[in-house]
């Protein structure tokens, strides 16, 4: 093996071992967005689901540069991310008996939107590692596939035992939001000279305490009305 093909392996090795890391988020998004659906279905929206986000990713590493300096650009997906995370929650108390085919894309559209906003981040430790090789990432973050469809399915299972990790996941994501607010310019002046590292774990709590606080607060309005009168 010569130098140059032992150096593309490792850089290889290195995407894959990044995106797992940092795949976890996303194992949970797809969980929670697949939770509901019957068996045949949901094995179809997670590979779905998963397959959505690695093409994401790989169209998000290769425009990284442009993209992240969109102006307020973390700041909106914050937002859209607590909105998702809020949606999951009440979705869950107010299920409908929606047709199949529609339930796995209104839940790969879930996976997609929330894939989008959580991986501005992790494409820059990605791109830096490919070094301008648009083949290194395509392939590495294809491979990555089969592990992210088996971490949902994984999270899945943990879910039907334990429903009251939907709430664990939903705050998760509250808290990769609030990290987001604490990386966008636009917010630094208002953090009163806070470091970055202090002011994620901080917008970070806020973030699950909001999440939190809206999905109770707008599941409760569902449980009433599914209460028999008198």
């Amino acid at each position: 093996m010569d130098g140059n093909t032992s150096t593309f392996m490792l850089q290889l090795l290195q995407i894959i071992w990044i995106n797992i890391l940092l795949s976890g988020d996303n194992a949970v998004v797809i969980a929670l967005a697949c939770r509901s659906l019957p068996p045949k279905s949901r094995t179809i929206g997670i590979v779905a689901g998963a397959g959505v986000a690695i093409v994401l990713r790989i169209i998000f590493t290769l425009l990284v540069v442009s993209l992240l300096a969109i102006p307020y650009l973390r700041l909106g997906g914050g937002v859209l991310l607590v909105w998702i995370a809020v949606k999951l929650l009440t979705d869950e108390a107010n299920e409908s008996n929606v047709a199949e085919a529609s339930s796995v894309w209104h839940a790969v559209r879930i996976v997609a939107i929330a894939d989008m906003v959580m991986s501005l981040d992790n494409v820059l430790a990605i791109a830096a590692v490919a070094k301008d090789s648009n083949l290194l990432v395509i392939i590495g973050l294809g491979m990555s596939i089969p592990l992210i469809v088996f971490g949902a399915q994984l999270v899945i299972t943990m879910l039907e035992r334990f429903p009251w990790l939907v709430w664990v996941g939903a705050g998760l994501l509250g808290f990769v939001a609030g990290e987001l607010l604490a990386s966008e310019p636009a917010i630094k002046p208002l953090l009163g000279g806070m470091s970055e590292h202090t002011a994620e774990y901080v917008l970070g709590a806020s973030g699950i305490a909001l999440v939190l606080a809206l999905g109770a607060l707008l599941r409760k309005p569902h449980k009433e009305a599914d209460s028999p009168a008198g």
